[in-house]
């Protein structure tokens, strides 16, 4: 019987195989940028040949994933304000299993509940355009966003002079839901917890 990667060995063959990519060592030569021959030859394809060779690669390890069930997930633990929590996240560079989505669905209350006791007293920024543009929101804002989304995310950016809590709410397939071309099947929305005052950053 042949060997069946694990989560963290497909993460570091992903990793190695994006460098090679970025590098040029692997390009999907058919790829033009127009598809119009004539503009094409004004035109860097090299880039889009690149990303392209990396993303056949990734979805190539995705189906690897759903045929041997090799979870996507990953555990994650923060610290912030002396409250610690461990969260499970789907890599950004694998696929979600039905499995795995379950995983997610069943934190996501313990997710939201840590960071609403920790952002107490702090501004609240929803951001859009690609995370270009924040408008600020108030709690019960987010609740609506809470209540019809399925999974939630956490990243924290912190130092001695700065905190940033970013809420992700999601619906759909995670590894979809961070690009529009999943939306509307999949997407999520990105609520900015700053200290008084400040502006996200991130």
């Amino acid at each position: 019987m042949s060997k069946v990667y694990t989560t963290q060995e497909l993460i570091q063959i992903l990793a190695a195989e994006r460098q090679a990519c970025l590098k040029g060592e692997r390009l999907k030569l058919d790829v033009s940028v127009s598809g119009n021959p004539i503009l094409d030859q004004f035109i860097q394809a090299e880039g889009l040949q690149k990303f392209t060779a990396y993303q056949d690669f990734k979805a190539a390890i995705h189906d690897y994933q759903r045929q041997h069930q090799v979870s996507g997930i990953i555990w994650k633990e923060v610290i912030v304000k002396g409250k610690c929590l461990r969260y499970p996240e789907v890599d950004p560079q694998l696929a979600a299993l039905n499995s795995d989505l379950l995983i997610l669905y069943a934190a996501k209350n313990s997710i939201v509940e840590f960071w609403r006791s920790v952002t107490t007293d702090m501004d609240l920024y929803l951001s859009f355009h690609h995370g270009k543009q924040f408008q600020q929101i108030q709690p019960e804002d987010v609740e609506r966003i809470f209540m019809r989304s399925e999974w939630a995310g956490l990243c924290v950016y912190a130092n001695t002079q700065f905190l940033e809590l970013i809420l992700q709410l999601g619906w759909g397939k995670p590894e979809e839901a961070c690009y529009q071309r999943g939306f509307p099947a999949s997407g999520s929305e990105y609520i900015h917890a700053v200290n008084p005052g400040k502006q996200p950053i991130c």
